[in-house]
């Protein structure tokens, strides 16, 4: 996903040295001052713990609630699982990186979390696909909506997610597949120890960016505008039951709230794919300083997320509330009515 070179040369940088003294072919080390070495730390790791708790508090009621057992929240707790694991897997071994500037967990890890980083990107982005679908059917296709999507077809989906986004980063990373063609002068001019990049040529970049970012974007971005267009002529019409304007409100507000969520992923992230494509057409010359920010921006998204369903999910409040008073441990808590149906 990312390039992930570690950071360089800055008005900060007290001294350069070698991430490994003994060994040849090491690489270079920036060495931080204490301070901003400690404020790193404390800020990304309390964007790790805010990530993990935050996806948490999404992940229990959805499984623990019956009430909130529905095709809709069966992706959103999917999305959600990539956001906490991003926060598991990813976040502390980059918080390390960022910090330290050299890579001490060893080639295989490095490999694992490169293929797990780019994994969890391209669930993140198929989950939020497959919630547009969702919505598009709730929204323009109500009568369709029970039938097409239903709890077997959400797990299909759901497995069809996870299933492709972990052949697509791990079969690039071990096969290498990033850096084909570009063999001799990756191993000869980037490869160092203490180093866990991700480097692309120009072909990989531009079809992994296009792929797994600017085409489900644009196909999403398209289809909430169809969804809106439609729900601005639904509300003019409607002419129907009190039950069926309250149902139709309740789908509208669902899809504002999911369709920020896809708005907060792209705008966190097109800073990053944008820069990754543009790189290996200037010589790689982007200062990975930049590309380490736009890196941890990106990240981000996954902890704002469950932000956006505390704002705007009342069943998030009051799950939260019943999670924090000990009310989910007492018996049939399960049954407990989150919302007016």
């Amino acid at each position: 996903m990312e390039p992930g070179i570690s950071l360089s040369k800055t008005d900060i940088v007290e001294n350069i040295l070698l991430c490994f003294e003994t060994v040849n072919g090491s690489c270079k080390r920036s060495i931080f001052p204490p301070t901003i070495r400690v404020l790193l730390y404390l800020l990304l790791g309390s964007m790790s713990v805010l990530t993990v708790c935050g996806n948490l508090l999404v992940i229990i009621p959805i499984i623990h609630f019956k009430q909130l057992h529905t095709p809709t929240n069966y992706l959103i707790l999917s999305l959600a699982v990539s956001d906490l694991l991003l926060g598991v897997l990813v976040m502390p071994p980059r918080m390390v990186y960022s910090a330290e500037s050299c890579w001490y967990f060893g080639d295989l890890f490095c490999k694992i979390y490169t293929s797990t980083d780019v994994m969890l990107c391209n669930t993140s982005i198929l989950n939020l696909c497959f919630i547009s679908i969702d919505r598009y059917y709730a929204v323009c296709r109500p009568l369709l909506y029970r039938i097409k999507i239903t709890v077997h077809v959400v797990l299909i989906m759901i497995l069809v997610t996870w299933t492709v986004s972990a052949g697509v980063g791990f079969s690039m990373i071990f096969l290498e597949l990033n850096i084909w063609g570009m063999e001799d002068f990756y191993y000869k001019n980037v490869a160092c120890e203490g180093g866990c990049i991700l480097f692309q040529n120009k072909v990989s970049s531009i079809v992994a960016s296009v792929i797994s970012f600017y085409i489900p974007g644009v196909g999403m971005l398209s289809i909430y505008l169809k969804i809106f267009l439609i729900a601005q002529r639904q509300a003019r019409s409607i002419q129907g039951t009190t039950n069926q304007n309250s149902v139709g409100k309740s789908q509208r507000k669902a899809t504002k709230t999911l369709a920020i969520i896809m708005g907060v992923f792209l705008s966190f992230w097109t800073p990053f794919f944008v820069i990754n494509c543009i790189d290996p057409f200037i010589s790689y010359s982007t200062p990975p300083v930049l590309f380490e920010t736009l890196i941890w921006i990106g990240y981000l998204n996954s902890t704002i997320n469950p932000m956006v369903y505390a704002f705007f999910y009342s069943w998030f409040r009051k799950a939260f509330r019943i999670i924090i008073s000990g009310q989910i441990f007492q018996p049939d808590s399960s049954e407990i009515q989150l919302f007016s149906e």
